[in-house]
């Protein structure tokens, strides 16, 4: 996350260069270059699981190829879980705190959220090697329950760990007694 953050504040224009050095405004453009990065970073997320959703699809149409209705229940029921977590990267309230919000997010809690947002690309990262494993066995015809059950659980641990973000955003606005 930090590269991106990074990047984002280095590809600032002449003019953001410029406003930056006005005494107590470079803060309020640390805060929008990750409110960028933050989208950037929610959006390349949403982008990769919606990849597997649809690896998903693919790996049902060969295993219904294969004869293998009996399994599209429990395929679908992986790829909703599959796409519950898309929606909520997509639809998740950003890691920062806007300039005229009532709660302001300090650093460290910042650090948090975004070691949270870290965990969501390892989380992205097995999800994709269980469409691996799920697309190997609809081709084979083996393992086929094995590779569905672990792609659910791990689907569901994805959401799991979403929602722990969110509630540590919501712990935040209730700790400093907003109600937005």
């Amino acid at each position: 996350m930090s590269d991106l953050y990074n990047q984002i504040v280095n590809d600032r224009g002449s003019f953001e260069r410029m406003v930056a050095r006005l005494p107590g405004f470079e803060g309020y453009l640390d805060r929008s270059a990750r409110r960028k990065a933050d989208r950037l970073l929610r959006d390349h997320l949403a982008e990769a699981v919606d990849r597997q959703i649809k690896r998903v699809a693919q790996a049902e149409r060969r295993l219904l190829d294969n004869g293998g209705m009996r399994y599209m229940s429990r395929t679908q029921d992986a790829k909703a879980r599959l796409q519950m977590y898309h929606d909520r990267l997509k639809g998740a309230a950003p890691g920062y705190s806007g300039f005229f919000e009532a709660v302001k997010i300090e650093s460290a809690e910042l650090e948090l959220i975004y070691g949270f947002d870290e965990l969501q690309m390892v989380h992205i990262d097995r999800l994709e090697g269980a469409v691996d494993a799920l697309a190997g066995a609809a081709e084979s015809g083996q393992e086929v329950d094995a590779a569905i059950d672990n792609l659910s659980a791990l689907a569901r641990e994805a959401n799991d760990a979403f929602l722990q973000r969110e509630e540590k955003l919501l712990n935040l606005h209730i700790s400093d007694g907003s109600t937005s």
